[in-house]
């Protein structure tokens, strides 16, 4: 008789282990499917400020991110539609860097190559508006600053007045994506209508 409690007793053990191995092991993959999950996120975000900047850049017009005093067709022939301005985007970062919603953020830095898609226009011969570009999102409409040299201030020195140094050093060295810049050019001919 004693035999067999001590054999149920250790059949309880047994039993007991693998529920708590079983439930750590839940535990362990609910964890890591939380971090993927958040690991997703500013992916996400990534995408939806890319996109905010785009369509912030492109319907603003030329003439609110003129770059050194380049002018563009307001109209075409007859009074017809200003032309569109297409954009590429390279987003460097945000602030502040912790937020995890669009809503959250209140500063976007990156790069940016626009070209204005008069009609019949190829993108070798367009107005282009490129450089980079701090996106103020707090107010309304978006603020826009460009960076640009002064008589006084080289384009380099305006840069680091403008971004923070981790951003600057980026801005320094990267442009446009391969893919990215492969994408400018199909709108830009859609909208110019090649």
């Amino acid at each position: 008789m004693i035999a067999l409690r001590k054999l149920r007793q250790r059949d309880r053990s047994r039993y007991i282990w693998a529920a708590a191995v079983l439930l750590a092991g839940t535990l362990g993959v609910a964890a890591l499917a939380d971090s993927d999950r958040s690991r997703a996120e500013p992916a996400d975000l990534q995408a939806q400020i890319v996109t905010r900047m785009r369509a912030t850049l492109e319907q603003s017009g030329p003439e609110t991110h003129n770059h050194a005093g380049h002018g563009t067709q307001q109209a075409t022939a007859g009074g017809a539609a200003k032309p569109a301005v297409i954009c590429g985007i390279r987003l460097y970062g945000y602030e502040p860097t912790g937020a995890s919603r669009l809503a959250e953020i209140r500063t976007v830095y990156g790069f940016h190559l626009c070209g204005v898609a008069e009609p019949k226009q190829p993108w070798d011969v367009a107005v282009k508006l490129a450089g980079p570009v701090i996106l103020d999102l707090s107010t309304d409409p978006v603020g826009i600053q460009v960076v640009e040299a002064t008589a006084e201030v080289k384009y380099v020195d305006r840069l680091r007045q403008m971004f923070p140094d981790k951003y600057a050093q980026l801005a320094l060295k990267e442009a446009l994506t391969e893919t990215e810049m492969a994408d400018l050019h199909r709108r830009y001919a859609t909208a110019a209508d090649q």
